[in-house]
């Protein structure tokens, strides 16, 4: 395996997009019944357990993308894009296709916790005049073609999202409406979520999409006059010059841990409620050995560990697009009924003829010394059956220059939104 290096970016959200496509054989009429989504809902300090969910999803989910070696040594996705668009489909999902997927997503189905979990997100995004946030989700069944009315009901209610009829029989007007709302709700980063050569003009019934936005300015930005060309030292150990902004010799302060492997920085944007986690290595340290071993508990522990410190920060500025088909790692995981004839998604239309056939992301983030835009998109595409230290230093110096992982989280929850690494940042796309 390629080394890589890890730096750990969590914000709290970000532009991801989400798309699941259903196909059965009967043909049947959508009830067009209005939204339920309730905006009278607990803090989400009080049902914060459910960020293990998703935060295990994520680390399960990233190690499979970094142990593929065919994937580009920068990674970047969003686990809760990923995770929104199963767990949409997950809810009309019965019998051995739902025990495993509780398994992969670690959420037991028809749970009103985690139902409020998600709804409070949601608002929480959509209702936030701090950032610059937002997420969305919709079902995009094809004309003719029944949901169930509970599955409607509990899409509409906990994950905001509302059913518009498109005509499959033309994918490619099919793909140009779903593509045009996932453009803009993540403003235009995410282009052709849903190649019309994913869409089965005959088999394909339904498309779930989630979309989520976040641009993020840093609490205490770089001075751009301050950036210069420096030495980053790849995993091959090859050199590039890549542009690298400073935070050197200021009085501000900021959140920090280290370990025997890593050394480990938050820097907040402006709010506060939303975070970019740094996991560097320590030279000597592979980013494979760093990925391997990622804990989700550890994760926990390291943020609890943090303390205030000053900093010497060199960070490069680096702006990229990832593109991926997730149907391999999750079988890996342990999602396999869902893909072939055996699945059971009776509570999406109630027969047991859909499965899924692919389930696609994409994901965008740019780094600079404003701050980080990002955004990422999923498509699940369904098809018929075939038939602290004791004394800590007063400075401390954060040289990211070699590959790191980063991830973006909203820091009241810890729900960890994407995650990624840098490996090479003058390898910019976009």
């Amino acid at each position: 395996m390629n080394k890589k290096t890890i730096a750990g970016l969590i914000v709290g959200l970000l532009i991801i997009g989400s798309v699941v496509v259903l196909i059965t054989t009967d043909n049947k009429v959508i009830d067009d019944s209005t939204s339920s989504y309730d905006e009278t809902l607990p803090p989400l300090g009080n049902i914060t357990s459910f960020n293990d969910a998703v935060n295990q999803f994520c680390f399960d989910f990233f190690k499979k993308l970094s142990e593929d070696e065919t994937n580009d040594p920068n990674i970047f996705y969003s686990p809760y894009s990923v995770f929104t668009a199963l767990a949409m489909t997950y809810e009309g999902a019965r019998n051995n296709t739902a025990v495993e997927m509780e398994n992969v997503l670690h959420v037991e189905q028809s749970n009103d916790s985690f139902h409020q979990y998600m709804q409070s997100l949601y608002n929480y995004m959509n209702n936030n005049d701090e950032y610059n946030v937002s997420t969305a989700n919709a079902l995009w069944p094809d004309v003719g073609f029944t949901l169930l009315d509970e599955f409607i009901d509990i899409i509409e209610t906990y994950y905001g999202g509302k059913a518009s009829e498109v005509e499959y029989g033309n994918p490619e007007e099919a793909a140009r409406i779903i593509n045009e709302w996932v453009e803009n709700q993540t403003n235009n980063l995410i282009k052709d979520l849903v190649p019309a050569s994913a869409i089965d003009p005959v088999l394909t019934k339904l498309i779930l999409t989630n979309a989520i936005y976040f641009k993020g300015i840093w609490q205490v930005q770089f001075d751009e006059l301050n950036t210069t060309d420096r030495d980053f030292t790849l995993s091959s150990a090859d050199t590039v010059q890549v542009e690298t902004m400073k935070l050197i010799g200021d009085d501000d302060k900021f959140n920090y841990t280290e370990t025997g492997d890593l050394q480990i920085l938050e820097l907040p944007y402006t709010g506060g409620d939303i975070s970019m986690m740094i996991l560097l290595p320590r030279e000597g340290v592979e980013l494979s050995d760093v990925i391997s071993s990622l804990k989700r508990e550890d994760y926990i522990s390291w943020i609890d560990e943090m303390y205030e410190t000053k900093a010497d920060i060199y960070l490069p500025k680096f702006k990229f697009e990832t593109s991926y088909g997730l149907n391999e790692y999750l079988k890996e995981l342990g999602m396999v009924d869902a893909f072939d004839n055996a699945a059971d998604f009776s509570g999406i239309d109630g027969t047991k003829n859909l499965f899924i056939s692919s389930v696609l992301h994409k994901a965008f983030v740019e780094v600079n010394e404003e701050g980080t835009e990002a955004a990422a998109a999923t498509a699940v595409i369904m098809d018929l059956n075939a038939v602290s230290p004791d004394e800590p230093p007063e400075r401390i110096t954060f040289d990211c220059n070699h590959p790191f992982v980063f991830t973006i989280h909203h820091k009241e929850t810890g729900t960890i939104l994407f995650m990624g690494t840098v490996d090479d940042p003058s390898a910019s796309t976009g």
